[in-house]
Parts: C-alpha cells; structure tokens; sequence
C-alpha cells in the first residue's frame, strides 16, 4: 500500500499506516454504527417525512440519547432529509378583460 500511495504522490511512512490500519475505532465511530441504523429505522416508521428537529424528538421519545445536530450529521451522512411544504398552487386566473368593480371611494 504504501509504495501505491508513494507511486501516486502521498508521502506516508509505513509505521504511519499500520499504525493507523492496528488503532481500534473511536468511541464516536462505534455510537454512530449503532445510532445511524436506529435513526433510519425512526425516519422511514414515520414516513420519511422527518426532518432532523421531529426525528431528534422521535429518537429522544425511543429512548435514545441524541442531540439535535448529531442527528443532523447522521441525516446528512445517510442522504437523508425531511419532506418541505411546497407553494400553493394557483388554480384560477383571472380574466383581464372582464369587468372590474366600480371605484366607490373615489381614489386617484
């Protein structure tokens, strides 16, 4: 691996490598291999229309001890994201030929 990496320009010492390939994961790395699938499984129960604040919420109410951003993080890591309200559709149009009201008040 490493004569790869130095063929391609990286500089990497080989104690360097299998240093990094014998470290044992974070304590960050290991929550999130086990919230990131609990999260998923809370987002597509509530129809993947949450979004990282009710899906915190959701994660809280199962039990799950979670702060809003990290879920946003999870959420972002996964691809996931919450259903947003769309405009209001216009369904009708008025005619501009048809006739307006008559102006009572008398404005310029």
């Amino acid at each position: 691996i490493c004569t790869t990496l130095r063929s391609a320009g990286v500089r990497v010492a080989p104690s360097t490598y299998y240093a990094n390939k014998a470290r044992t994961p974070s304590a960050r790395a290991c929550r999130d291999a086990v919230i990131g699938p609990a999260l998923q499984t809370l987002w597509e129960d509530n129809y993947r229309v949450y979004g990282a604040r009710k899906l915190w919420k959701a994660a809280q109410r199962a039990g799950h001890d979670i702060g809003r951003d990290q879920v946003a993080r999870h959420m972002r890591a996964a691809g996931i994201t919450g259903v947003r309200r769309g405009k209001r559709v216009r369904t009708t149009k008025p005619d501009p030929a048809a006739a307006r009201h008559p102006d009572l008040v008398g404005r310029d």
